[in-house]
């Protein structure tokens, strides 16, 4: 499945590995919330780049400040009717000042791709051989929002303001 980052395709270098199996020493490793709160002081003591599955049912706010030690979060869509992870999403970024990657899996569709990029995902799994180009359009459909939200763009309000005070 392709991986946009960036509005690329990229080599996705990261492992997920399932409950119960054995971590290896070295290489980025995803792992459930279920395993980090299990094996927490283990997992801290890891040199290796670590990464969150994180399920659309729990609150990111539990996590606190560790979140900070995972160089990655995947959010789960499982289905295009189910957005708790945009809310996830928006917690992450704005609330606990996350800055790592925020990867969107699941039922990602390029309806809800400019949504998703505004809530802070900067990853993308996509079932889609043009993921790229998909990716692109998505976000160029749009210019002017209304919403304030962590990707950076100004809102009509914010854009209008500026124009009044340059003359």
């Amino acid at each position: 499945m392709p991986l946009i980052k960036q509005g690329a395709e990229i080599t996705d270098d990261w492992q997920l590995v399932p409950d119960g199996e054995v971590l290896p020493a070295h290489g980025k490793v995803v792992i459930s919330l279920a395993r980090w709160q299990a094996e927490k002081p283990q997992l801290e003591q890891r040199n290796a780049p670590l990464g969150l599955s994180l399920p659309n049912t729990a609150d990111p706010t539990e996590l606190g400040q560790d979140v900070q030690r995972f160089a990655v979060i995947l959010l789960h869509f499982p289905k295009f009717s189910d957005g708790r992870a945009y809310s996830q999403a928006r917690l992450l970024r704005e609330r606990l000042g996350y800055d790592g990657e925020l990867r969107a899996t699941g039922n990602v569709l390029r309806d809800q791709l400019l949504y998703m990029h505004r809530a802070g995902f900067d990853a993308f799994e996509m079932a889609r051989p043009d993921a790229a180009q998909v990716y692109a359009a998505a976000l160029a459909e749009m210019g002017v929002f209304y919403q304030p939200t962590g990707d950076g763009r100004r809102t009509a309000l914010q854009q209008r303001l500026a124009q009044k005070a340059a003359g």
